[in-house]
């Protein structure tokens, strides 16, 4: 658990003290949760993209699949 220190303005302190009652903290840090996930899922969105565009890698990746079914049983 960290500690820190921020300045808001009054119009956003006097919006926090009215959604996150006497728990500052723990709505705070529900905000940056959410605003991970989204971050996350915004850096698997660009990495997807990038490799469905890198020729290089597809031609790797059809290779591999061509040797999926190569009749060896799934244990």
């Amino acid at each position: 658990m960290h500690r820190t220190t921020i300045t808001l303005n009054d119009s956003n302190f006097t919006f926090l003290n009215s959604v996150a009652g006497n728990n500052r903290s723990a709505y705070i840090n529900h905000l940056l949760e959410q605003q991970r996930k989204i971050v996350l899922k915004e850096k698997l969105l660009k990495a997807n993209q990038e490799e469905a565009e890198d020729e290089n890698y597809q031609n790797e990746l059809q290779e591999w699949n061509s040797t999926a079914s190569d009749g060896l049983a799934n244990d």
